[in-house]
């Protein structure tokens, strides 16, 4: 499809990618009742769903992908599920595993490339026999979980309508070499620290997966994926990680209408990370472009992101 021309106009304040960023990762706040369900995993392990419900009786469901280190009550994905809502869809805020306050059972977690957790969620969903409409979501490592899923399988459920995807670090290696810049050391430190202190808890569970001389070699973000990502998911190294489980060998794939929305001043993509390439060659696939808003930084009027707005147009606008 053609590119879409972005609308999205923020203040002068917001037009800085990192105050954008930060704000909203630090400061926005978004009121949600959610409901958690725990459900079983093929594998024996569990993860965490945070449902929240139309006031109306729907058929229509979005479900909701964090990105990393980030749980099912972050204001990004609560912002979106509150706005579905508004509009009669009911919206289930996931928590990847171990994301939900409490250890997951396995050594294993979640990675960018996890798509047979999002498989064994929407089994779950569709054996509801409730939702007709069901639309994938997805922030950063969240939105290359949901894009890789739609374009890697030619069985896509019929119930699955459409894919929205923001901030997506479509090539994961480009992605991480940028998080290793300057620019970006205070975004990798917190969260390489907050990956080394999960891993702690492994550490201690698993000593026969992991020594303290292999945790002890972490000192970037790529050394963590070398030590323990990639290890714990069936990866040879962080490279073999980073290649096989990059969304964008996925989207020429794609067949379920799928909309990107990646901002040109975020720091954390780069130049392979916006696929202009393969949404022109691709009629399902449209890529948005806005020259603001950071990574899942699109703040907008009243507490309404202009992904989140967007997100809904696109879903309406498909039928």
């Amino acid at each position: 499809m053609p590119i879409i021309n972005s609308t999205y106009k923020p203040s002068f304040l917001f037009k800085n990618g990192f105050v954008s960023t930060v704000y909203s990762g630090l400061v926005r706040r978004v009121k949600l009742k959610q409901n958690r369900e725990r459900i079983n995993l093929k594998d024996g392990d569990f993860l965490d769903l945070d449902w929240s419900f139309s006031t109306e009786k729907s058929n229509k469901l979005v479900l909701c992908f964090h990105g990393l280190e980030g749980h099912g009550q972050r204001p990004y994905v609560t912002g979106l599920a509150k706005l579905f809502n508004s509009d009669g869809i009911d919206a289930i805020c996931v928590n990847f595993r171990g994301c939900s306050g409490e250890d997951n059972l396995k050594y294993r977690s979640y990675h960018s490339g996890a798509t047979d957790d999002l498989e064994d969620i929407i089994e779950h969903v569709l054996a509801l026999k409730k939702y007709t409409n069901i639309y994938l979501y997805g922030i950063s490592l969240g939105a290359n979980v949901i894009l890789k899923y739609l374009g890697e399988r030619d069985d896509v459920p019929n119930e699955i309508k459409a894919g929205i995807a923001i901030s997506v670090p479509a090539d994961l290696m480009g992605s991480c070499n940028e998080l290793h810049k300057p620019k970006n050391r205070l975004y990798s430190n917190r969260f390489l620290n907050h990956l080394t202190k999960r891993l702690v808890n492994k550490l201690v569970k698993f000593p026969e997966d992991l020594s303290r001389e292999e945790f002890c070699t972490i000192k970037t973000l790529i050394d963590f994926d070398d030590v323990y990502t990639s290890k714990a998911h069936g990866f040879r190294d962080a490279l073999d990680y980073y290649v096989k489980s990059s969304c964008l060998q996925f989207l020429p794939n794609i067949k379920t209408p799928s909309l990107i929305i990646n901002a040109l001043n975020d720091s954390f993509l780069s130049p392979e990370c916006y696929p202009v390439k393969e949404a022109k060659e691709n009629p399902h696939l449209y890529l948005e472009m806005p020259q603001f808003g950071g990574h899942v930084g699109f703040i907008g009027k009243k507490n309404i992101y202009y992904n989140e707005k967007r997100a809904l147009e696109f879903v309406k606008d498909i039928f």
